[in-house]
């Protein structure tokens, strides 16, 4: 049952806004509260164990060593190749422990999240604290044209303003799944600074020397890298190394690609907001969960997302029981993640094709948008 009146915009009998077509209309403000959604998740779910953390990061350690030992052992050409993507999903899975260390959702000591999250993420090359801030800034305005750090929108005018090498790079499928070194390097179309720089806008003074010590790690891995390519070789770090090192970029493009972007529903587009239209609640509420098959625990509950948007500080060991939980305030702004038809999770390569071929643009004005395709991409 619905409900009308002329003052009243239509609803469904929950509160929950409706379209004239009957659908739900997701842009709307929902009739919940960001309180809403805390008070029903299970208080356990936010408790945080440190053993229980490092038993995990232990446990991804011994496999990346053993996958690495058992690689450089056989060295067989047909070998090398499932060793490329093997070990580069379990570096993709140590970046998610130290992207957990970054939230303070690894322990409750803070020193042991940055020391670990250093470590984690200097091993495959990724500035801890200056991801670490600027991933906080998307999440604080995730959903907002302007204000998002990463995968935001292009705007009209900025891709107007793009060369084609720009455009090829940063809308054409495959190319933006390689593009996570260099937003690092250079960030996102429109923004300035790099992640290495302490002297960046994204950066406070306060977190100068934070920076400086996760470039300090970074140099450390590179120098650990010279020193194992003179001993064993220019070959053996490609194949070791280097080539699991752009899988790992890959996974994490894609996964925080298909977080906000390519629902499964075909007629719906995920909206963008700006000025009053934008709060907190909204902006996480266009995120998405995902199934990842055979990977949901290999890379650490990472597409329960909608909770963790939300709610960065539970633990991933509790995402699932939060989420199940969530769904019953949330109502229809929780969009069920497709079912993987199996171990791999091929269901997930429509959305991502789907998505780059249409979702290239939004309009410079207006305070509710949406994705447009720009037919020079």
């Amino acid at each position: 049952m619905f409900s009308l009146s002329l003052s009243q915009p239509l609803t469904d009998e929950r509160g929950f806004r409706l379209k004239e077509d009957g659908s739900y209309d997701l842009s709307a403000p929902p009739p919940f509260g960001l309180a809403d959604i805390r008070n029903a998740i299970p208080a356990h779910c936010w408790v945080k164990d440190s053993k229980r953390s490092m038993g995990f990061l232990a446990l991804d350690v011994a496999i990346v060593g053993a996958l690495a030992y058992g690689a450089f052992t056989l060295n067989a050409w047909w070998a090398w190749p499932l060793y490329w993507i093997a070990q580069g999903t379990m570096f993709w899975a140590l970046f998610v422990v130290g992207h957990d260390c970054g939230h303070q959702s690894f322990s409750n000591n803070r020193d042991l999240n940055d020391l670990v999250g250093n470590i984690a993420h200097a091993s495959i090359l990724v500035p801890y604290h200056g991801w670490r801030v600027s991933h906080r800034k998307h999440h604080g305005n995730h959903g907002h044209v302007e204000n998002d750090e990463s995968w935001h929108p292009t705007t009209k005018s900025q891709i107007d303003e793009m060369e084609p090498m720009g455009r090829l790079g940063r809308l054409k499928f495959p190319f933006p799944l390689f593009a996570f070194p260099f937003y690092l390097w250079a960030r996102s179309p429109g923004k300035q600074g790099s992640h290495y720089d302490p002297n960046c806008d994204l950066f406070q003074p306060s977190e100068k020397r934070m920076v400086l010590t996760s470039d300090a790690f970074m140099l450390g891995m590179l120098g650990l890298l010279a020193a194992c390519t003179a001993k064993l070789g220019v070959l053996a770090m490609f194949n070791l190394y280097f080539m699991p090192y752009w899988v790992n970029v890959a996974w994490l493009d894609i996964v925080t690609y298909l977080h906000h972007h390519g629902p499964s529903d075909l007629k719906e587009k995920m909206p963008w907001y700006r000025g009053e239209q934008w709060s907190y609640l909204r902006g996480g509420l266009t995120t998405l969960d995902r199934d990842y098959g055979i990977f949901n625990k290999i890379h650490h509950d990472i597409g329960t997302h909608v909770v963790h948007h939300l709610f960065p500080q539970i633990p991933h060991y509790h995402l699932e029981e939060a989420t199940e939980a969530a769904k019953k305030v949330m109502g229809p702004y929780y969009r069920e993640p497709e079912k993987s038809p199996g171990p791999i999770p091929t269901h997930l390569w429509e959305p991502l094709v789907r998505s780059f071929n249409n979702d290239h643009y939004v309009a410079d004005t207006g305070d509710i948008v949406y994705y447009q395709r720009d037919a020079r991409v």
